[in-house]
C-alpha cells in the first residue's frame, strides 16, 4: 500500500514495474515530500493510493481525482501519450504548436505529459522556424499543427529545415479516420473530396510521409517516422486522425525506444545525424588508399569544412584530421562553428570573392583541396565565381568520398574516414605557413565622435566583445550574415544561420527555438527590419516562456541584401518603432527591456545593461543605421549575384 497524508481520496490501480515513475507523471508531485510509507508490490498486483488534499496537484479538488490539462490520469497507453513518450525518449523537450480544432485532443495528451513543454506560437511559420531553431541546438525537433490551413502555413518552414538537413517531426491533426475514402467535403480544405492535397505538398520538402488511420499499426507508422527523421537528418510529415489520441491499445505499453536508433543518457544533440548506416570496410580502404596517394605527394594542400560535417557527426573527427594534418583550414561560410576558431590551423571562412583577407588567396593557389561536408550554390560560391578546379578537389560528403573529376567511394562514412585518414596522413604545414607570412591583423574602427551616428563596423565591433562560451549567435539572413561573418567565436560559442534556404524572417522563431534547446546560452540575434516584420509576433511568445536572448533590430530603412542585388522602390519598407511594437507584446507583463539607439555612446551603456542589471531580460536593442551603411562584402557579393541572375539565355 501506498499512503500519502491526508483524506483526497483513493484510486486504484496496476503497478507497472516503473511504477514511481507513473506516480509522477499521473499526479504530479515529488515523492521524496509526500511519501509516509513506501512497502513495493510486486509487479503487476493491485495497489490502493491514498493521496493528499493538501497543496494543489495538477488541476484537481477535494475529492475528486487529478486531471492534468484536459486528460484525466491514464491507467492505459493512448496514442497520445505514446506519441508524448517517444518524443521524451528522443529528447524533444518542447513542442511548438499552434491549435485548431483537428489538433486539440493531441495537444491535451502531449500537455499530460510532464517531461514535455508545448510552446504556443502565434503562427504555423514561427512554429516550424522554431522546431528548426530547436534542432538545431538539441539534436531533433518537433512541431504540432492542424490540417491544411495549419499544414500549408508551416510548409515554408519545413521547407527550409529539409534544404537545412534538421530532423524535424512535423506533426499534423488529420481528418476523423471515418472520414478517408467518404465523399464529403471538411472545412480547412480547398472544398475538394480529396484529402490528399496537403500529404502531396510535404512529399517535395519532407524525407517521409506518414498518416495514421488506425490504432494497429499507429505504434509501427510513428516509430518508422522517427527513424526516418533521425537517419535521414530530414523532416518528416506525420498526419494524427484527430478521434485517435484518446484511444488506447496494447501496443503502446511501454518498450524500448525505436528500432534503429541509439539511446544516449546525453540526448543535447546526439540524434543529429545519418543513423545508424555502416561504413563498407573494403570501400574504406580503397578511397583511404587513393586520397593517401594524392596527399603524400602534394606540396600545399588545404582543407575547407562545410555544413554537412554537423549531420555526419564528424565535428571531432574533423577537428582530429586538422590538428593530425597541419593543413590550413578554412570554413565555408554555411561551415562556420564547424571548428572552433581557436583551432591552431584556423585562418577564417572561404567565401570566394569576399573571404576573410588572406584566405581566398591560400584556399584557390592549393595544389588539393579538401572540401568536407560543402554546399556549393549560387551564393555561397558567390555568383558561381569560385576559382577552385574540381580536378584538384577532394569532396567528402556524410556518406561517400569523390576524388576530383575520378573515382567515387560510396558507403564511406564521413567520420569514420576521417579518423582513419588522421592515423595516415603525413604532417604538412606549407599552406599554413604560407599564410602566416602573409597575414596583417585587421585593425579595430575609430572610436566614433560624440552624437556621430553609430557605423555598422562599430556595432558589430562591441558584438564581438558580447560573445563567449555561454553565448550563441543567430544571424539573419541579409547583411547580417556578412557582418557575423567576420565574428570571432570564442570556443564555445554557437553560431547558427540559414545558408541554403535564406528565408527571410527565419531567424525570429529559429531564436525562440534555440533558446528552448539551449537554456545554458544567451543567444544574440542580429536581425534586419525588413525580416523581423514578416515575422515578428513571436517576440511575445519569447516574452511569455521567460527568455532572456538578446535581439539587436538593425533598423536600416529596407530590404538592404535586395538593395545590393538589384534596387527598387519595392526594397523600401514602412519603417515601424519597433521598440514600442515589442513592449506593445509585453503588455506590461514579463520581463522585457528595451532600448533604441543611435550613437556609439548609446550601444555601449545599451550593452552594459543587457549584460548587467537585465541579463536575466529578454534584451530588445534597435539600432538605427544609414539606408547605406552596408559591409564591403555585401557590395561586392551582391554585384556578382546579380550578374549571375541576368545571365541571358542560352542559345537555342
Amino acid at each position: 500500500m501506498l499512503q500519502f497524508g491526508g483524506n483526497f481520496g483513493r484510486v486504484r490501480m496496476t503497478l507497472f514495474s516503473d511504477w514511481a515513475s507513473l506516480l509522477v507523471s499521473y499526479f504530479r508531485f515529488d515523492l521524496q515530500s509526500f511519501v509516509r510509507e513506501i512497502k513495493e508490490p510486486e509487479i503487476g498486483t493491485d495497489c490502493e493510493l491514498i493521496v493528499s488534499g493538501g497543496g494543489e496537484m495538477g488541476t484537481g479538488k477535494k475529492g475528486e481525482r487529478t486531471v492534468i490539462g484536459n486528460v484525466e490520469p491514464e491507467t492505459e497507453w493512448t496514442l497520445g501519450r505514446y506519441i508524448a513518450r517517444r518524443l521524451v525518449e528522443i529528447g524533444v523537450r518542447d513542442v511548438f504548436t499552434v491549435p485548431g480544432d483537428f489538433n486539440l485532443i493531441l495537444l491535451d495528451h502531449l500537455v499530460a505529459e510532464p517531461e514535455l513543454e508545448l510552446i504556443g506560437c502565434c503562427n504555423e511559420l514561427n512554429a516550424g522556424y522554431a522546431a528548426d531553431g530547436y534542432a538545431r541546438a538539441n539534436g531533433v525537433g518537433a512541431c504540432a499543427v492542424t490540417f491544411t490551413v495549419g499544414g500549408l502555413s508551416v510548409i515554408n518552414a519545413i521547407a527550409g529545415a529539409y534544404s537545412e538537413n534538421l530532423p524535424v517531426i512535423c506533426i499534423v491533426g488529420g481528418p476523423n479516420s471515418n472520414d478517408f475514402g467518404t465523399n464529403r467535403i471538411l472545412h480547412h480544405t480547398i472544398g475538394e473530396p480529396d484529402f490528399g492535397q496537403e500529404h502531396r505538398c510535404f512529399q517535395q520538402i519532407t524525407c517521409a510521409q506518414y498518416v495514421i488511420q488506425n490504432l494497429d499499426d499507429a505504434h509501427e507508422i510513428l516509430n518508422k517516422a522517427i527513424c526516418m527523421a533521425i537517419s535521414k537528418s530530414k523532416p518528416v510529415y506525420l498526419s494524427v486522425s484527430c478521434n485517435l489520441p484518446s484511444l488506447p491499445h496494447p501496443s503502446f505499453k511501454a518498450s524500448p525506444i525505436p528500432y534503429g536508433i541509439t539511446q544516449r543518457s546525453d540526448h543535447q544533440g546526439s540524434l543529429y545525424g545519418i543513423g545508424e548506416l555502416k561504413t563498407n570496410q573494403m570501400e574504406l580502404e580503397a578511397a583511404l588508399d587513393a586520397v593517401d596517394k594524392i596527399l603524400s605527394t602534394s606540396v600545399k594542400p588545404v582543407v575547407v569544412a562545410g555544413p554537412k560535417i554537423r549531420v555526419a557527426k564528424a565535428k571531432e573527427a574533423f577537428e582530429d584530421f586538422a590538428s593530425a594534418s597541419g593543413y590550413a583550414v578554412a570554413v565555408m561560410p554555411s561551415g562556420k562553428g564547424m571548428l572552433r576558431e581557436t583551432h591552431p590551423g584556423f585562418i577564417g571562412t572561404y567565401w570566394g570573392a569576399v573571404s576573410t583577407a588572406f584566405v581566398a588567396e591560400i584556399v584557390e593557389s592549393a595544389d588539393v583541396y579538401i572540401f568536407v561536408g560543402p554546399i556549393f550554390n549560387d551564393y555561397s560560391s558567390v555568383g558561381y565565381s569560385l576559382l577552385c578546379k574540381k580536378e584538384k578537389s577532394i569532396l567528402l560528403q556524410p556518406d561517400r568520398v569523390q576524388i576530383g573529376n575520378g573515382q567515387a567511394f560510396g558507403m564511406v562514412l564521413m567520420k569514420d574516414f576521417l579518423e582513419a585518414l588522421s592515423k595516415r596522413v603525413k604532417r604538412n604545414t606549407t599552406s599554413f605557413d604560407n599564410y602566416a607570412r602573409m597575414y596583417v591583423p585587421s585593425g579595430l574602427p575609430q572610436k566614433q565622435k560624440p552624437n556621430e551616428p553609430l557605423k555598422t563596423v562599430n556595432l558589430f565591433s562591441h558584438i564581438q566583445g558580447m560573445l563567449s562560451h555561454e553565448t550563441a549567435v543567430i544571424a539573419e539572413t541579409g547583411d547580417s550574415w556578412f557582418n557575423c561573418q567576420k565574428l570571432k567565436l570564442p570556443e564555445g560559442c554557437g553560431y547558427e544561420f540559414q545558408m541554403q534556404y535564406g528565408s527571410i524572417g527565419w531567424s525570429v522563431g529559429a531564436t525562440l527555438g534555440y533558446a528552448q534547446g539551449a537554456k545554458d546560452k544567451r543567444v544574440i540575434a542580429c536581425i534586419g527590419d525588413g525580416s523581423f516584420q514578416v515575422t515578428a509576433q513571436d517576440v511575445s511568445t519569447m516574452i511569455r516562456c521567460g527568455q532572456r536572448s538578446i535581439i539587436f533590430l538593425i533598423n536600416n530603412g529596407g530590404y538592404t541584401i535586395e538593395v545590393e542585388i538589384h534596387d527598387g522602390p519595392y526594397n523600401i519598407i514602412k519603417n515601424w518603432n519597433y521598440t514600442g511594437v515589442v513592449e506593445a507584446f509585453a503588455n506590461g507583463e514579463g520581463n522585457l527591456w528595451t532600448s533604441k539607439v543611435r550613437t556609439e555612446e548609446e550601444l555601449l551603456e545599451t550593452i552594459a545593461t543587457a549584460q548587467g542589471e537585465k541579463k536575466d531580460c529578454l534584451c530588445f536593442i534597435e539600432v538605427i543605421l544609414h539606408k547605406d551603411d552596408t559591409s564591403k562584402e555585401l557590395l561586392e557579393w551582391g554585384s556578382r549575384v546579380a550578374a549571375a541572375n541576368g545571365r541571358p539565355p542560352n542559345p537555342q
